[in-house]
C-alpha cells in the first residue's frame, strides 16, 4: 500500500477548494531567505521567479495582499526561542537589508506587510483581524521554507477555519527533502497543494465577480 493509498484509507486528503474570496499571502520572501550564504539554497528562488506572475495576477483582480517577514529589535529584547533555536534569526532587524522583501515581489500601496518573531504569520499578530476585515476564507500560501513557516503559516491557518491553499511552484525551501515531505504531509492534512496556473485561473474568477 502507498502512502497516499493509507491516508485516503484513513480519510485524509478531502478536497477543501476555494471559499467566496481569497487572500494571497508572500511567507518571508526575503533577501535572506532566498540567499544561500543566508537562509536561503535549495528551490528558494525559482519559488520566488514562479511567484511574480502569480503577484501580478492578485493585484489584477484586487485579491488582497499581505507579506510576512521574520523582524526582531535591534536590542534582541523579543527574542524568544524560535531565534534561540536559531541564532542568526536574531540577526533579523529593521537595519539589516535581509529582512527586508526581495525586490521582485516589493510590495506596493495598500499590502499589508506582517513582522512577526515566530514561524506563523498568525502567533501574535494581526493577521487574523485583517483577513476577518476583509471578509477573506481562503489563504493562498506562497513562500518560505515550505518545512517551516510556511507549514506553520498552514496549520495555523488551518486552525482558524480559513481554507489554506497552498501554491506548489511557489513555495521553497533550503533543503528539497523536507520541501516534498512537507508538501505531501499539507495536502493530507491541512490544504490543498495546487499549481500557480489553477490559482490565477482561480484569481480572475474572483476579480470577476
Amino acid at each position: 500500500m502507498s502512502d497516499a493509498e493509507l491516508y485516503k484509507r484513513q480519510g485524509m486528503g478531502n478536497r477543501i477548494g476555494f471559499g467566496k474570496k481569497a487572500a494571497l499571502v508572500l511567507v518571508d520572501f526575503t533577501v535572506g531567505f532566498n540567499d544561500p550564504n543566508a537562509f536561503g539554497g535549495g528551490n528558494v528562488n525559482d519559488a520566488v521567479q514562479n511567484t511574480v506572475p502569480l503577484l501580478a495576477a492578485a493585484r489584477r483582480n484586487r485579491v488582497p495582499v499581505a507579506y510576512t517577514r521574520v523582524m526582531y529589535a535591534k536590542d534582541r529584547s523579543n527574542v524568544g526561542v524560535f531565534a534561540t533555536k536559531n541564532a542568526k534569526l536574531a540577526d533579523l532587524t529593521m537595519d539589516n537589508p535581509l529582512s527586508h522583501v526581495v525586490p521582485e515581489l516589493t510590495p506596493i500601496d495598500g499590502e499589508y506587510i506582517i513582522d512577526k518573531t515566530e514561524a506563523s504569520a498568525f502567533l501574535g499578530t494581526g493577521f487574523a483581524s485583517w483577513l476577518a476585515m476583509r471578509r477573506v476564507d481562503t489563504l493562498v500560501i506562497t513562500g518560505a521554507t515550505t518545512s517551516g513557516c510556511v507549514r506553520a503559516t498552514v496549520v495555523d491557518a488551518c486552525g482558524h477555519n480559513f481554507r489554506p491553499i497552498i501554491v506548489r511552484d511557489c513555495v521553497g525551501d533550503r533543503a528539497l527533502g523536507p520541501h516534498e515531505a512537507s508538501l505531501f504531509d499539507m495536502d493530507q492534512k491541512y490544504g490543498d497543494v495546487m499549481g500557480s496556473n489553477e490559482i490565477i485561473a482561480a484569481f480572475t474568477h474572483q476579480g470577476g465577480k
